[in-house]
């Protein structure tokens, strides 16, 4: 499947995985409805890509889940459907599990699962009434396995591979295609934004992410993924890859090394 003429409603896309990602389908001839919440930063990135014609957006807040239904009918509406939907918005985390408030891990839960969840729920009727269409949704490698400064950021990613592991099994032979994207250290502004322990912004940059993938490299790449329908696929780097299948085969020595792993 090509991206060209598909119509792609994309969350997060105002900065880092999800702008680039928004640049790579204008270029490959996509449509594009751009979602986040800001939307005189989505104008932004609109001025910027090719075929403004072809860019459509929508501003979406994740965390208001009950709009969730309103905001999936006005994207159908934009170009008269969606083809595929791109579940990319969300939100880190940088602290010890015994000094993270639940209030963080509630608000971790209702952006980066209950509102993937919430928009994939919302479109799927629209996408099984077509009998054709692609649920992409980012996780990340902690999604796979949990590291140190990272649970609740963990629980809502692995609780992402649970509901779509489920949903692909469900409705594959209706026409719908689920894919997950897992990435690794991506240089993106996701540990400026992650949420501490209090709740409040970290405010700096991980030494790993400032030295991670570049976007436009992982964009390119998850474009490629999404137009070979993969179910799932890593876009990281050797060491985050090794780790997976390190978990998998010997958990035991996994659980040594993760323990010393440096991830901020």
């Amino acid at each position: 499947m090509q991206l060209k003429d598909k119509i792609i409603w994309l969350t997060g896309a105002s900065s880092g995985i999800g702008e680039a990602l928004a640049y790579e389908a204008d270029k490959r001839g996509a449509k594009v409805i751009l979602s986040a919440r800001r939307g005189k930063v989505l104008e932004e990135v609109k001025s910027r890509c090719k075929n403004q014609d072809n860019i459509k957006i929508l501003p979406v807040d994740l965390e208001q889940t009950e709009k969730l239904d309103s905001y999936t009918k006005e994207a159908i509406l934009l170009f008269g459907r969606v083809d595929i939907l791109v579940n990319n918005g969300g939100l880190s985390q940088r602290s010890l599990a015994r000094v993270t408030g639940l209030d963080v891990d509630e608000k971790l839960m209702k952006i980066n699962y209950l509102g993937s969840v919430g928009l994939t729920k919302s479109i799927l009727p629209h996408m099984l009434s077509n009998k054709l269409g692609q649920i992409v949704t980012v996780t990340s490698m902690v999604g796979k396995y949990g590291t140190p400064f990272r649970s609740s950021y963990a629980a809502t990613k692995h609780a992402l591979h649970g509901f779509m592991d489920s949903l692909r099994a469900e409705e594959e032979d209706n026409g719908l295609i689920v894919t997950t994207v897992c990435p690794g250290f991506v240089a993106t502004n996701v540990s400026l934004n992650a949420l501490v322990g209090d709740g409040s912004s970290q405010g700096s940059m991980d030494a790993q992410t400032q030295s991670g993938i570049k976007p436009e490299v992982f964009a390119y790449k998850m474009a490629n993924a999404i137009e070979e329908n993969k179910s799932e696929v890593y876009i990281a780097g050797l060491k985050e890859k090794f780790g997976l299948y390190l978990k998998r085969f010997f958990p035991g020595l996994f659980n040594k090394i993760v323990k010393k792993m440096a991830v901020t």
